[in-house]
């Protein structure tokens, strides 16, 4: 057990299972309600349609093979952050307080809340859209922006119970859209053998190679990980947290993106000409029980989004009495607002290489910093506002932003670079594993030097 569990007393900090407020959170559930809240998480309509982005781009027996491999190289990362908040009961932007410091972790929780911000707005909009195609086709009534905020305002409404109230919900909506999954794959394999998908002409004019779908597989998992730490803390045990999200998420990322490869396969063997990352196209195909996935999908997902970005303002500091309804109201607001804006759908790829060009070296930092520098513990003084062995220079790890902000720029650099044979996301990850690691054990030296002189 860490550091922060055995001197939470000494700080003037308790441990409370259903607690939502500053601090670490005592985690009471098993591998398989751990496991059924990220299965209903991941089971969601942005990681359906990136799979539809793959087919016929690549083939499409090698971009399910694909997605097995990236979304397993993923999930190590997700349950590497996500042990850390079991073993501490913090959250995921807590924790980025070991490595960047007290106050360095503002700039990463603020990053994190413009990044959920922009998911819950992503997810939202697919909702709307698809809930009024079924209203424009059953009733005549058409209105996806009036949808949209419809959808998010469930979605508040139910981020406002909490984790508690997540870990209720979650697991029933996983076996509805598992059911409903089920379904459209026996549809699709019925009308079309295996060899038939196996023999889709492959159309190199979309612009996707083998290195292209893994790294979009990978970088799907890295964009779940500002969420491991929040829903992993909620684990009893370590073997829980790691069991129940690396299986959760492996299983449903796998047959989210092989469901939206299949979908897009089976279209292209009607003889269909549709564009990938397109609700409509498919949700016409396969009728209401396709629809009902979808929008309970997002409604778990979501769920957990805005919880998320209210976690990330919670624990930015124990200065400010921030409560958790308070912080869910100003966030919902927000991202209810935001859900008005259709365009966002355009910007979904830009938005993922943001995403893994932000948190890629954020999550190498945080990890080299646990796991390796700092021996798999954090002390009590990462619960401070001020002081204490985490403030480094005035509240800020110099080294730990500077690591990030090269990481940055360096995946950047890859994802210009023509015919990349590498990609951009693992060498990104290692780049910034690697400078963090030997520009603070260069700072150890010179210090431990100058000591000695």
């Amino acid at each position: 057990m860490s550091q922060v569990h055995l001197s939470l007393t000494k700080c003037g900090y308790n441990e409370q299972a259903e607690s939502d407020g500053y601090g670490p959170v005592k985690g009471t559930l098993s591998s398989y309600r751990i496991g059924m809240i990220w299965l209903a998480a991941n089971l969601v309509v942005t990681t359906l349609l990136t799979g539809t982005l793959f087919v016929p781009g690549v083939a499409w027996h090698v971009a399910l093979s694909l997605i097995i491999i990236g979304t397993v190289i993923g999930a190590s990362v997700l349950v590497l952050v996500g042990n850390m908040g079991t073993r501490t009961g913090l959250s995921t932007m807590g924790l980025t307080k070991g490595a960047f410091g007290l106050r360095g972790a503002y700039a990463t929780s603020m990053a994190n809340v413009i990044i959920l911000m922009g998911w819950s707005w992503v997810q939202a909009i697919l909702a709307g859209v698809t809930v009024n195609f079924l209203s424009a086709q059953l009733f005549g009534f058409s209105n996806p922006v009036l949808f949209s905020v419809l959808c998010q305002l469930l979605v508040v409404g139910l981020a406002i119970f909490g984790h508690a109230g997540i870990a209720r919900v979650e697991p029933w909506l996983a076996f509805v859209i598992l059911a409903i999954i089920a379904y459209v794959f026996f549809i699709a394999f019925s009308n079309f053998s295996l060899a038939q998908f196996e023999a889709l002409p492959i159309n190199a004019s979309l612009g996707w190679n083998e290195v292209g779908v893994l790294d979009v597989v990978i970088a799907t998992a890295i964009s779940w990980t500002v969420l491991s730490a929040e829903f992993n803390r909620l684990a009893k045990t370590e073997k829980a947290g790691v069991l129940g999200s690396g299986i959760g998420y492996v299983i449903s990322t796998v047959l989210s993106m092989s469901l939206g490869a299949t979908l897009m396969g089976y279209l292209t063997l009607q003889g269909n000409a549709v564009n990938g990352f397109d609700p409509i196209e498919i949700v016409n195909a396969f009728g209401i029980p396709l629809a009902m996935a979808i929008f309970l999908s997002v409604i778990a997902t979501n769920t957990m989004v805005v919880y998320g970005m209210v976690s990330s303002v919670i624990n930015l500091t124990p200065n400010r009495k921030w409560s958790f309804m308070k912080v869910a109201l100003v966030i919902g607001a927000i991202s209810v607002a935001g859900s008005s804006w259709l365009a966002m759908l355009d910007k979904f790829t830009e938005f993922l290489t943001l995403i893994g060009a932000l948190f890629v070296p954020v999550f190498a930092i945080m990890i080299a910093d646990y796991y390796w520098l700092k021996k798999a513990s954090y002390h009590q003084d990462i619960l401070l506002g001020k002081g204490g062995r985490y403030w480094y220079q005035k509240g800020v790890n110099l080294l730990a932003v500077l690591t990030w902000l090269g990481g940055f720029l360096f995946s950047l650099w890859l994802v210009n670079i023509p015919n990349n044979m590498f990609g951009v996301t693992l060498p990104t990850f290692i780049f910034s594993f690697v400078v963090y690691i030997a520009s603070m054990k260069s700072k150890a030296r010179l210090v431990g030097e100058r000591g000695a002189h």
